[in-house]
């Protein structure tokens, strides 16, 4: 499983009349520690949503994880074989007791391309968007699925 949350373990060092210069050390090393570093940039980072396309014979599907998008706050083109998902999610403004001492929650905008070699119906192009997920089925046209050929006996 991953997660941005990282833990990272330190020597416990006894009390002794170096005890400080030690704790001093170990206070440089937690400060220059590059995994603390990672997780800073990527909480500062844009909001990018996770995707998973999917084929069959009928169809290729498009489903983007939007956990905390609203679905006004979403748009969905189809043009020149091109899908494009753009939209925005949002920080909540609301004030509360006490400070935030870190976040990795990334916000702003966001759009997601995506390029179909199959030629799609576009009349036909549906979305749903259900417990976060955005799904858009992008059903081919019927020149584009595969067709059984029936071999004839000469």
């Amino acid at each position: 499983m991953n997660t941005l949350v990282t833990s990272r373990r330190y020597p416990v060092y006894q009390v002794s009349p170096l005890a400080s210069l030690l704790n001093l050390s170990r206070d440089f090393d937690r400060l220059f520690d590059p995994s603390w570093a990672a997780a800073k940039a990527d909480s500062q980072a844009a909001f990018t949503p996770a995707a998973e396309l999917r084929e069959t014979k009928d169809a290729v599907s498009v489903s983007l994880e939007l956990p905390g998008v609203s679905r006004k706050d979403v748009s969905i083109t189809f043009h020149d074989g091109v899908l494009t998902v753009a939209g925005e999610r949002r920080q909540e403004s609301e004030v509360q007791e006490g400070e935030s001492l870190r976040t990795e929650r990334s916000y702003g905008r966001f759009e997601r391309l995506v390029e179909l070699a199959a030629p799609v119906d576009a009349d036909k192009i549906s979305a749903a968007f259900k417990d976060g997920v955005l799904t858009v089925t992008l059903p081919k046209r019927a020149d584009a699925r595969p067709k059984q050929i029936d071999i004839s006996a000469n």
